[in-house]
């Protein structure tokens, strides 16, 4: 959308082809919330952030296993991208404020109202009706038609009654996400979620890495991803992490901390997997609880049932069924790191959070992989490379067809990597392609 977007606003007609009725994709079951570092929404909050800033966190969750060039250049364009989202599209953005994602030094995260993707996805359909971008929704493409010099000349797609159309093109832009929703290629690429839950659009089956692999386009981090240790069990709810940046804590099925919940919720997948059951209890407080009420998520799950509240522990522990005396010592443990300061047997520090007090919450979560974020590597335009050297002269891709900024591992990933890559990237491809098009006419 973002990609169409920018090229018909520079006078270059654009078709969107959509698998769906219509357009939402993963970004639709996401919190749509996107990082910008020296947006001017940051500015009228007094926030001091930049690119470099931005860009030494990104390099830092990733323990340096990332292209820091390419990420200084999404980082540079990020602030511009949010900008250009609220104030030439219209679309109604503001800061998350209250509380920083882990891996994030300054608040930088962008969203809708509703913290809903489903809404970010709502505007930007307005926003390409608005400036007259073709989409053609039940349209899988299959195929990418390729000349001997590796230039896009079309592709065929498939309608729903089964009939093939083929359409040209001058340039081609890749936006159909990753493998997330290949069971085979997961288990083959990324063995660690082989018991996480797919939640994800169902068509991320690895169409983009498959064409561009087979073109001969320069692959990177394949094994990376985003995961989240915070599904609803049963539901299919995110419980998104601010719960547990501001103290919440996660227990097994022994009552039980068993990792650094703090490090952010893509690293804590694994191990909720690994728990008894691949499953954990998110537990929390009423202060936590109100921070939560600003996502339409978290509102979902209590509508669903599926958030426990008690006015004690004991209670809390009956209605969960765990190990009173364990959940008990567990929770007192989180009182001394908050009064001390001091790290605990994992690396986390609870200095500066408030100790969870009455009425406590519990939510019974899982492992889940949302997206890949590995794929065909491409310059900060988003053009594809070629394994051989040298760039495919009229491809381009964003978001998860496209390598991302998490790394070789679901570790490196912060809130917010898949969504910046998407519309910064979006952008950027758009108005490199509408300039290509006008010097050469």
């Amino acid at each position: 959308m973002t990609a169409a977007i920018a090229l018909q606003r520079a006078g270059i007609d654009a078709v969107v082809f959509e698998r769906d009725a219509s357009p939402m994709g993963t970004t639709a079951m996401s919190t749509g919330l996107i990082p910008g570092a020296g947006s001017r929404l940051q500015k009228s909050k007094g926030i001091d952030d930049s690119a470099e800033i931005f860009a030494l966190d990104i390099v830092a969750k990733t323990k340096g296993q990332c292209d820091a060039d390419f990420v200084r250049g999404l980082t540079k364009a990020s602030g511009r991208t949010i900008d250009w989202l609220a104030d030439d599209l219209g679309l109604d953005l503001s800061l998350v404020e209250g509380f920083l994602y882990p891996g994030h030094s300054r608040l930088r995260m962008h969203g809708m109202p509703s913290r809903s993707g489903a809404e970010l996805m709502g505007a930007l359909s307005r926003a390409a009706e608005a400036c007259g971008v073709s989409v053609l929704t039940r349209s899988l493409v299959e195929d990418l038609i390729v000349d001997d010099e590796d230039r896009v000349l079309g592709m065929t797609l498939r309608r729903p009654d089964g009939a093939l159309e083929t359409y040209g093109c001058d340039f081609a832009i890749l936006a159909c996400c990753g493998f997330a929703g290949n069971p085979d290629l997961v288990k083959e690429l990324i063995p660690e979620l082989t018991h996480a839950t797919f939640y994800g659009h169902p068509g991320n089956k690895g169409d983009a890495m498959r064409w561009t692999r087979d073109l001969g386009a320069a692959m990177a981090d394949i094994g990376g991803y985003q995961g989240h240790a915070g599904l609803a069990v049963g539901h299919g709810i995110p419980i998104l992490w601010p719960l547990i940046a501001e103290g919440g804590i996660q227990v097994n099925a022994e009552g039980n901390r068993f990792a650094d919940e703090s490090r952010g919720y893509s690293d804590q997948a694994v191990d909720v997997l690994a728990q008894t059951g691949h499953f954990a209890w998110s537990v929390f407080d009423e202060q936590r609880h109100r921070v939560m009420l600003q996502f339409a998520d978290y509102k979902d799950a209590m509508a669903a049932g599926c958030i426990i509240t008690s006015d004690s522990i004991e209670g809390l522990a009956q209605a969960t069924a765990l190990p009173h005396h364990a959940l008990m010592q567990t929770v007192t443990e989180t009182h001394d790191l908050c009064r001390s300061g001091r790290p605990d047997r994992f690396g986390r520090s609870f200095a500066g959070k408030a100790p969870l007090e009455a009425p406590f919450y519990a939510v019974k979560v899982t492992g889940a992989l949302f997206h890949t974020q590995g794929g065909c590597q491409v310059t900060a335009a988003g053009q594809v490379r070629r394994a051989s050297g040298g760039l495919f002269p009229n491809l381009y891709a964003g978001g998860g067809a496209a390598r991302g900024v998490s790394g070789p591992g679901g570790w490196g990933y912060i809130a917010g990597n898949g969504l910046m890559t998407a519309t910064t990237l979006g952008r950027s491809a758009g108005e490199a392609i509408a300039a290509a098009i006008k010097s050469s006419s």
